[in-house]
């Protein structure tokens, strides 16, 4: 074999290690699974409760409900005619479907410029400090994940203005973010995770 033939053969060798796996956990529905298969997330997930109080078991149902945690998930494309591509839906990424511009935001009050939305370390101290902001903004305690995933979803202005309460589906998911969490709540705590 020729030696630049080895060395592209090394190459693309290498640049397949060196990518990140972004797929989501199997079985979502059970926390402990997902904590075994990828023990970093909950060392995330506990570093954010650590440092912002959000509790785990409400980080894990937000993750759940905007990104399935998959790492790199974005919204899908829109299409004019059904086939020319428009852009995406918006610019949300990763796995707490941060926008641009508070993610932005984020970076330059905490976060840093290195900061990443596929990074679940980032992406957990991310919706940690959303979620201290939307407790001093409105006064929704940290553990209440149906009124946290409202103010996530809406905005903490609109959160404040209501603007909810006419999303009759946006209200069904709150709630079911909100017993996903008691849900992860409990398994955490059968498996000593918690």
């Amino acid at each position: 074999m020729s030696r630049p033939l080895r060395t592209i053969i090394f190459l693309v060798l290498v640049a397949s290690c060196g990518g990140s796996d972004f797929r989501a956990p199997r079985n979502l529905d059970d926390a402990c699974s997902i904590v075994d298969q990828r023990p970093h997330y909950l060392r995330a997930m506990k570093q954010a409760e650590r440092k912002w109080d959000v509790p785990v078991p409400v980080l894990m149902a937000m993750i759940y409900q905007e990104s399935k945690f998959i790492g790199d998930n974005r919204t899908p494309m829109k299409y004019a005619l059904g086939v020319i591509p428009l852009g995406r839906q918006s610019s949300a990424y990763g796995y707490a479907q941060a926008l641009d511009g508070t993610w932005g935001e984020y970076q330059r009050a905490e976060g840093g410029r290195r900061a990443a939305r596929d990074d679940i370390r980032d992406a957990t101290d991310f919706m940690g400090w959303y979620m201290t902001l939307t407790r001093e903004e409105t006064g929704v305690a940290l553990h209440d994940a149906r009124n946290q995933y409202l103010a996530y979803h809406d905005g903490r202005t609109g959160f404040l203005r209501g603007t909810y309460k006419t999303k009759t589906w946006l209200v069904r998911i709150a709630d079911e973010v909100a017993e996903r969490a008691v849900m992860y709540d409990q398994q955490l705590r059968l498996c000593g995770k918690r």
